[in-house]
């Protein structure tokens, strides 16, 4: 669901837009509500992504970094739900069954 609802309104947009990055960030702002709701956004996958990155380390998740990849590509809906797949995976490898 992650991946796949985003999608459905990117390719309506890159239907009617064309794949214009400029057009993607204008329309990004377009309003107060649509740029609330982007800086909202933007803001929290930082956060993530900062998070993310010094959870890995201490629980040595390998593939940390497909997740600023999968972010950018998609979208923190399918980023944040494959990270804590990751970091489940890497819990039950564990002796006790739970993180550090």
């Amino acid at each position: 669901m992650g991946a796949v609802v985003p999608y459905v309104f990117f390719t309506a947009f890159v239907a009617s837009e064309g794949l214009d990055l400029g057009a993607f960030v204008s329309a990004l702002f377009v309003n107060g509500a649509a740029g609330g709701f982007s800086a909202d956004l933007l803001i929290t996958s930082f956060v993530f992504w900062l998070w993310s990155y010094h959870d890995a380390r201490q629980l040595e998740i390998s593939n940390w970094w497909l997740i600023p990849i999968i972010n950018l590509m998609i979208g923190l809906s399918a980023a944040l739900p494959f990270y804590l797949y990751l970091r489940d995976g890497k819990a039950l490898q564990t002796p006790t069954g739970v993180s550090h």
